[in-house]
Parts: structure tokens; sequence; C-alpha cells
């Protein structure tokens, strides 16, 4: 039986354990380890290591020893309770020690995980198991988890109490993690929240998120599109302090003020634009810039980015202006349209 859509993660959040066999297969490692760990968690229940009712085989070792794997799931545990043995890293060249399995598997012998990469439609493990009446494959695509998943996650984590607005937003940090940094980011929030009975917020989803830049180049770009230019020298001397190159940061409020121009013009508003942006703006910082947007207005944020686009020819071209100053110069003469504006 081949799995397909939203019934992949529900069947392998709960996997029938009255089947042979669960083939999980998927071009990225990451997200195929994570459903497998999902899959063997809930087919065993828990302690299922220490109680030796998990046993693990190398399936590039089943073409030398396929009757490894017959006495694997015929082995008669010490301790009660379900078994399975976990086949990795699977080629095609077990599929034939897979079938004789599966031909003498029978009720109360162990459930047979078989995880393997990036499988073509002509691969003998899914010949094998998408025809077979019992077996069930499921490929594993490199979609973001999507709501139910997420859901289930922050259940784990002990997050019942979700607000919207909290939800959106981790659906759109979905999109910018890899699962396995989404889940993990997911339990640092339920140990930030524990004890805690309030709804989680945007903030601090935003709080305990993975940085995506760094925070004083954040904050100076920030300061620069708010034109708040009292602030702009401290900043502008931590960040050369840092050592960040003037092309960098040229690229960076390039790039800011590029998802300002974007969200000015959404006719559905300066919130939805940035959502729907790649890698997506949420929390706190879609809200501030948002109201940046909002202020500037699409005329004013192409006169600042062609200014910035003049500075960043410049930077790259053989000119031998420091290369710092004519940077500064640029944010300074930036913000100044933005104070003129406030």
């Amino acid at each position: 039986m081949n799995l397909k859509g939203a019934e992949i993660a529900r069947y392998l959040a709960r996997p029938d354990p009255s089947r042979p066999a669960l083939l999980i297969y998927g071009q990225d490692a990451m997200r195929v380890s994570l459903k497998r760990a999902e899959a063997v968690a809930a087919l065993t229940g828990a302690n299922a290591e220490e109680e030796m009712r998990l046993n693990r085989l190398a399936g590039a070792g089943l073409r030398k020893d396929p009757a490894s794997l017959m006495d694997a799931i015929k082995e008669v545990g010490f301790f009660p309770g379900p078994r399975v043995v976990l086949v990795e890293d699977t080629p095609d060249s077990a599929a034939d020690a897979i079938a004789a399995a599966l031909q003498e598997w029978r009720s109360g012998d162990a459930v047979i995980v078989v995880t393997a990469g990036g499988l073509a439609k002509s691969s003998a493990l899914r010949k094998l198991f998408e025809p077979h009446r019992e077996a069930v494959a499921a490929p594993i695509y490199d979609d973001p988890p999507g709501e139910d998943e997420i859901r289930r996650w922050l259940q784990e984590a002990g997050l019942n109490d979700v607000s919207p607005e909290a939800m959106r937003d981790l659906i759109a940090l979905a999109r910018a993690l890899d699962p396995g940094d989404l889940r993990q980011t997911i339990e640092k929030i339920g140990l930030y929240k524990y004890g805690d009975t309030a709804p989680l917020t945007p903030a601090e989803i935003a709080l305990l998120a993975p940085a995506t830049i760094e925070a004083d180049l954040d904050e100076l770009l920030h300061v620069v599109a708010e034109g708040r230019s009292d602030q702009f020298g401290q900043l502008m001397r931590r960040i050369e302090g840092q050592g960040i190159a003037p092309v960098t940061l040229a690229i960076a409020a390039l790039r800011h003020f590029r998802a300002l121009h974007l969200a000015a013009a959404d006719p559905q508003g300066p919130a939805a634009g940035l959502s729907r942006m790649r890698p997506p703006i949420f929390g706190p910082r879609r809200d501030r810039m948002a109201r940046q947007a909002q202020g500037w207005g699409v005329g004013p944020l192409e006169e600042a980015l062609s200014s910035l686009l003049a500075t960043d020819l410049a930077l790259r071209s053989s000119s031998r202006a420091p290369q710092m100053a004519l940077m500064e110069r640029a944010l300074i003469r930036v913000s100044m349209i933005a104070r003129g504006r406030r």
C-alpha cells in the first residue's frame, strides 16, 4: 500500500501494528530520520531500547546475510511488549531478503521498519511495498511540516494553548527551518513555557527562534528605516568593530528596504506582504517592519533603494574612496529621508 498526501503524516504518527512492514524513504535524510523515530516510538512505546524490543540491522548487510532479518523478526524477546526490527539505509539489493521475511511474517512477529534514501519508480523496494496488500510505503517529501504536525509537536512539548497568531508564525517558521531545527525550537519553547499557563505568543516565538541575521546589524537597519539618527552613530561603530564588510552591510540594507518596498506595495497591506516573503518575516520583527513600510510609502522607498543601489555599485567599483565611509553616508542619507517623514 502506498500512502499519499496528508495520510502519510497521520499514519506515521500512529502506524498500524498489525501490518508486517513499513518503508520510509526520501531524499532528505533528516526528514526520513524524524519520521522513522516517530513511527518506531509509536509502534514500540516507551523503553524499547532498554528492554531490547528494538533490533537494528544495516540494510546493506542483508544481501550477504538475508537470514538475519528472518531471525530478528521471529526472535522471542525477554521483555513483553511490541517489537520492531529497524532496517536502516537500505539499498535495492536487500529487496529479496525483505520479500522473504514478509512472506514468512505472522501475527506476533516483530514489525519491520525499513528506511531508504530517494527511490526511483523502478526501485525494487518500491515495487515490493507499493503493491503489497499488507506492507506500507511512506514517501517523505521536502515539504515543510503542516499545521497538524506542528500541533502534534506542540502537544508533545506541553504547549496546548497556542494563539492563532503564534500558530501562524510557527507555520511561517516551518518554511524557513529544517524540520529537525523546527522541532528543537518547539521543544526549547516548551521548556521556556514550563509551568506558564498563558497562551503562547508571537513575541515568545521570536525570542526563542534561531536568529537569521546578526542582531546588531538588524537593529542598525531598523534605526535607519525609522529615522532615529541619534542612535545611528553608536550602532555603526559597533558594526565596524565586529568586522562586518561594507559590501555585506550594503547587501543587508538592500534586502531590508526591498522587503519594505514589497510590503508597502502589497494590496493586502504590509503585514500580509511580509508574511508571504521567502523566507517569511514574522513576529515582532514583522510588526515593526510593517509600521516602517506604512510610514515610508512606495515612492520614498524607491528613492531609498536607488541611493543604496548606487552605493552598492560604488563599493564594487575601482573607486579608491573609503568604503565604510561611503556606506555610512548612504545610510545617514536614507535615515534623514525617514526622519523627514516622521
